[in-house]
């Protein structure tokens, strides 16, 4: 069962007000902060994805709104936050799944 305070719903419909491409440079800037935390160049994260250093540049600067899910996914490994990746499209709640079996 999921639980929102007013603080997460008020987040959540922030998201809503955000263009895609706001959204994609919000999540490009915050993955520079989390490789930089960990001390990887982009050289170095390319070298473990396998994605170009254009490639994370670009995402970086928020131009990445068309960057495949394959590389988002090797980002993501590369910078040890692949278990955050299931956030994306988490399960089903309980209450969604009994409300569609029901019709």
């Amino acid at each position: 069962m999921y639980i929102y305070s007013m603080n997460d719903f008020n987040q959540i419909q922030d998201h809503y007000e955000l263009s895609d491409g706001e959204i994609a440079s919000r999540i490009g800037m915050r993955f520079r902060e989390y490789r930089t935390a960990l001390g990887l160049s982009q050289k170095q994260v390319a070298l473990q994805s396998g994605v170009s250093v254009m490639t994370i540049v670009r995402f970086e600067k928020g131009h990445g709104n068309s960057i495949r899910l394959d590389n988002l996914i090797a980002l993501m490994r590369a910078i040890q936050r692949l278990d955050d990746i299931a956030e994306l499209i988490p399960e089903l709640p309980e209450s969604l799944y009994a409300k569609k079996n029901r019709t």
